[in-house]
């Protein structure tokens, strides 16, 4: 999907990779000093992981409605050449004149379609649905979120029924084209800045605490999903092991992070994450009992203060102690988590409904080009001119500091282009 371009425009750009907070702050900042932006996104949406909370601390409100202003900012930017679908493929070149090849994956619905979904009603085949943590299910023909910018339907032909064309029997607007190919597209830029994001430490390594063994442990991103009304339960908070609201929560901080085994590096962002989610089960399940188990509670800054609201009334119990152990009672389904108690030293074992386990954040770096360097934990160092991370690829990051971490990518990428700029 593309933006407009007017003649005045044309001139030599910067690329951003990734449609999240990062890369939409670092393109749009970009433009307001007047520079052009291609920025491509490898899914069919911008938006990234921000748009897929139920709520951003420490204001505890929606990301819908921050995001939706930045969607219509570019949406009427004339310098923002939006490519979903997309990734780099290819870039050659130095600093202030570089050539980057994007290869293009076909979306098969176009710019004609008006979200109507009668696409979807008629889709007799389904896929999991990775926005929800394969919680739930979409047909082959889906909407990618209820925000979702650009703002039509995508169709993943590797789930499709051989033979059907059930969809494009069904779409009044010919916005479907099963027949598009991939695409290639060559781009003149004079800096790159990666702002491609972060994925959830795999939680199935961390064996002792039961993820995927055990059915009601949950990492805190799907958690978030649960507590969202476009999640796979409606915003209802359950069990998965029996759809029940749960009575009693564990929440276990730092699973696989600070951890010579896993991840040696703390994420940041992780305790706020818990302390917010503990907010979304007293205020729907005022009768459920949190406990948040932790080495050290690290809420920098001003989160200090979000960190006094939501412990003020008690209402979470605090152990510092790391979990040791996760079982399950196969006939109930409960949890006993065993942990020893950093303050007493005493082993305690406590059965609960439910554990929401904080896994890290792990930088995504894969498919990006020689050049971009990564340090010891895999977060790129900016050392290169020229070829810039932002946002948590560059360092685990809140949405605020991966806004302003954007904004220093931005700049830096325009002293390039000002570089690049011919003299005479």
């Amino acid at each position: 999907m593309a933006n407009a371009r007017t003649p005045q425009s044309e001139g030599l750009d910067i690329l951003v990779l990734g449609g999240g907070v990062a890369g939409i702050s670092a393109a749009i900042e970009a433009t307001e000093a007047s520079c052009n932006v291609t920025l491509i996104e490898k899914s069919p949406t911008l938006g990234g992981r921000a748009v897929r909370n139920h709520q951003y601390f420490p204001k505890l409100c929606p990301p819908s409605c921050g995001m939706e202003i930045n969607f219509q900012r570019i949406r009427k930017n004339p310098r923002i050449h939006v490519i979903t679908q997309a990734e780099l493929e290819r870039l050659e070149g130095v600093p202030g004149d570089f050539q980057a090849t994007l290869k293009i994956a076909p979306r098969h619905v176009n710019a004609n379609c008006t979200q109507c979904g009668a696409c979807a009603v008629v889709c007799p085949a389904e896929r999991p649905d990775e926005v929800n943590c394969g919680l739930s299910r979409t047909k082959s023909a889906y909407l990618p979120s209820l925000t979702a910018y650009p703002p039509w339907y995508a169709i993943d032909r590797q789930a499709c029924v051989e033979g059907c064309h059930a969809c494009v029997d069904a779409c009044q607007y010919a916005a479907i084209d099963l027949q598009q190919q991939p695409e290639r597209k060559t781009v003149r830029v004079a800096a790159v800045v990666a702002a491609t994001g972060w994925e959830s430490y795999d939680a199935t390594k961390i064996a002792n605490l039961g993820f995927g063994r055990c059915r009601n442990v949950v990492t805190n991103v799907m958690m978030e999903r649960m507590a969202s009304l476009s999640g796979p339960t409606q915003g209802k908070i359950l069990r998965p092991s029996d759809d029940q609201p749960p009575r009693s929560v564990a929440f276990v901080q730092c699973a696989g992070s600070r951890d010579a085994n896993h991840l040696p590096y703390c994420s940041a962002v992780c305790c706020s994450a818990s302390l917010k989610q503990t907010t979304y089960l007293h205020r729907q399940l005022p009768e459920c009992k949190t406990t948040l188990f932790y080495i050290d509670l690290r809420t920098p800054g001003l989160l200090q203060d979000f960190y006094s609201k939501v412990t003020a009334d008690g209402s979470v119990r605090l152990i510092k102690g790391k979990v040791g152990k996760i079982e399950e009672d196969a006939a109930t389904g409960d949890l006993i988590v065993t942990a020893e108690e950093a303050l007493t030293g005493k082993k305690i074992s406590t059965r609960f409904d439910m554990a929401v386990l904080a896994t890290g954040m792990v930088p995504n770096t894969q498919g990006l080009p020689e050049g971009f360097h990564p340090d010891e934990f895999g977060f790129l160092t900016n050392e290169d001119k020229g070829l810039y991370g932002a946002g948590c690829v560059h360092r685990p990051s809140e949405v605020v500091s991966s806004i302003r971490d954007a904004t220093g990518a931005a700049l830096r990428a325009l002293q390039c282009v000002v570089e690049g700029l011919p003299r005479g």
